[in-house]
């Protein structure tokens, strides 16, 4: 029963005990992940970029950084409202600016236009989709004609947290995860070993094909 107390939280956290946990979780051990995501999309000054399941709010506080042209957009998207509210207090500033704008929401239904995304990242966060091919079609649609989404993930960590019951199902395969991008639009799906600062990780890059 804990077990699957903790699986909540982690794909939707609450503003509860456990919710502020998870919340912790993920400032201290999706920092690395998130940062590196960003990195690794190349976001340029002018890009348009959504993050899918921007938790806490870390990943955007980097991503907005990088955006200092006039033209430059980011938006986020988390089914969560306890991450929503948390991420809009961090980014309140670029919030108020217009640089950043914040939806709550499934991944299934995102509120942005057709071919209107330049870069696309998320950390830890496809194996909570309920839906792989859902999810990755419709990231797809609001991504332009070559555009890059990348995706980071602790492949170690990550197997430990499904041998301890906290994340059922068999969503959080990586293969699974390419197969769906595959089957939804996207093509040069890959992934990658990474090093960072010393640390390694998994990175998966998938380009939008729109021909």
């Amino acid at each position: 029963m804990f077990a699957k107390w903790i699986s909540q939280q982690l794909s939707k956290p609450t503003r509860s005990l456990l919710g502020w946990v998870a919340k912790k979780f993920f400032e201290s051990n999706n920092r690395f992940l998130e940062e590196s995501a960003v990195k690794l999309c190349d976001i340029q000054p002018e890009n348009v970029v959504l993050e899918v399941g921007f938790g806490p709010g870390l990943g955007l506080q980097e991503a907005a950084r990088r955006l200092t042209h006039p033209g430059g957009k980011l938006y986020g998207l988390d089914i969560s409202e306890y991450m929503y509210n948390t991420a809009s207090e961090r980014l309140q500033a670029d919030i108020q600016s217009g640089k950043v704008t914040l939806f709550l929401g499934s991944v299934e239904q995102i509120p942005l236009g057709d071919s209107s995304v330049d870069k696309v990242y998320h950390c830890n966060c496809y194996y909570f989709w309920p839906d792989l091919r859902a999810g990755s079609r419709e990231i797809h649609r609001v991504m332009k004609p070559g555009a890059l989404m990348v995706t980071t993930l602790d492949l170690e960590t990550l197997q430990r947290v499904v041998a301890s019951g906290m994340l059922k199902g068999t969503n959080w395969q990586p293969e699974l995860y390419k197969k769906a991008l595959s089957e939804t639009g996207f093509v040069n799906v890959r992934m990658e070993e990474q090093q960072d600062n010393g640390r390694s990780f998994k990175a998966i890059f998938a380009t939008a094909n729109k021909a």
